[in-house]
């Protein structure tokens, strides 16, 4: 089979979407070896993520379209697409090129600006309400990453049922198997002590990170590692940091590379992520698989990635936080029972296990 990829993502995000596109395209091209895979980037980087294997090919724009990658991917892919020869095209943001006449598959990742639209501008809304509406409604199967996110497209869009397949994500090898850096010599690198909680995402409001740097503000024990892009609201964050003389126990870390952030999560006391909402929350998974526990969010998909051995709290109940935090700092006894039940757990998200999803999802293609 010839297998058609949205590559944008993979080649060109370092996160979130990126970190999909790239890992799927991994499971899958390792796994099906006598299949055939053509990427279709629409604008060319210098950058390898494994790409390069022999049943890959990568397909860019050409020269009179080199300005126009964004339009290439949205108008002109099909065209493209057709005359590849391929069996069936994988959309892995959100989104398929307009008049599509390939067999596809589109993988929604969450409907985040429909369930909060005060996060996201009046034009982005309409921009990713046409996208991602028309894109569920045209292709043949519709894959969702938690069973949140497919039923909000039959609440809000009417998919319908039977088309949504729900397969969860993965992580990075570099949190399932034993790091290639000395573990120690990470933390104090970027000085940490040696006991802290980690939080690993982007800095925004939805992560709501505030609930938990005003938790540890009365816990003198407690230090956190903050690893994740700053947007404006990390200001806030800041300024609470500044106001309650916070500095020596809120340690943001960045330049963090794979290795070097399994690392992190390997030493961490605890995993924190008080986000408010998420199409599934792969930090969760990674903390899972470094053995390391989870104090996350009720709602949301938080329990489908955290599973029954993770710790879940209001997203802004600040004593809440600060009560658990302190529990689980000094009770080194539950802290290895979650670890080991949560990496048990974990191992539902293995490639083994994800690729038995994805020859279900494949195998009408065929």
């Amino acid at each position: 089979m010839r297998i058609g990829f949205d590559a944008k993502r993979a080649f060109h995000n370092s996160s979130g979407l990126g970190n999909y596109s790239r890992d799927l395209i991994r499971i899958l091209s390792n796994k099906w070896v006598d299949d055939e895979f053509v990427l279709f980037n629409p604008k060319e980087k210098n950058k390898d993520f494994g790409q390069n294997s022999v049943n890959s090919t990568q397909v860019t724009p050409s020269a009179a379209w080199t300005k126009l990658h964004a339009a290439w991917r949205t108008f002109r892919l099909s065209e493209v697409i057709s005359r590849q020869n391929i069996d069936v095209y994988h959309g892995l943001s959100n989104e398929l090129p307009v008049r599509l006449k390939t067999p596809a598959i589109v993988t929604i990742h969450d409907l985040i600006f429909e369930r909060f639209p005060e996060w996201y501008k009046p034009i982005d809304r309409r921009i990713y309400r046409s996208k991602f509406k028309r894109a569920a409604e045209q292709a043949d199967t519709v894959v969702a990453i938690s069973e949140q996110t497919k039923q909000d497209l039959i609440d809000i869009y009417g998919i319908a049922h039977s088309k949504i397949k729900v397969v969860y994500q993965g992580c990075h090898n570099a949190f399932k198997e034993k790091g290639s850096v000395n573990d120690d010599l990470v933390v104090s690198k970027y000085n940490l002590p040696e006991k802290y909680i980690l939080s690993v995402g982007t800095i925004e409001p939805r992560k709501n990170l505030m609930t938990v740097v005003k938790a540890i503000a009365d816990l003198p024990e407690v230090h956190i590692a903050i690893v994740g892009r700053e947007t404006s609201y990390a200001n806030q964050i800041r300024s609470f940091i500044t106001q309650n003389n916070l500095s020596n126990r809120v340690h943001f870390i960045k330049g963090v590379n794979m290795p070097e952030l399994a690392s992190l999560y390997r030493k961490a006391r605890a995993f924190v992520y008080a986000s408010q909402f998420e199409g599934f929350g792969i930090p969760i998974i990674e903390a899972l698989f470094s053995y390391t526990p989870v104090i996350t969010s009720t709602g949301s998909c938080f329990s489908e990635a955290g599973g029954p051995h993770s710790i879940y709290l209001p997203f802004d109940d600040v004593s809440a936080w600060r009560k658990q935090i302190k529990e689980l700092w000094g009770n080194d006894e539950l802290l290895e029972s979650m670890a080991l039940k949560g990496h048990e757990y974990a191992q539902k998200f293995t490639d083994e296990q994800l690729i038995l999803k994805w020859e279900n999802i494949y195998a009408p293609f065929r």
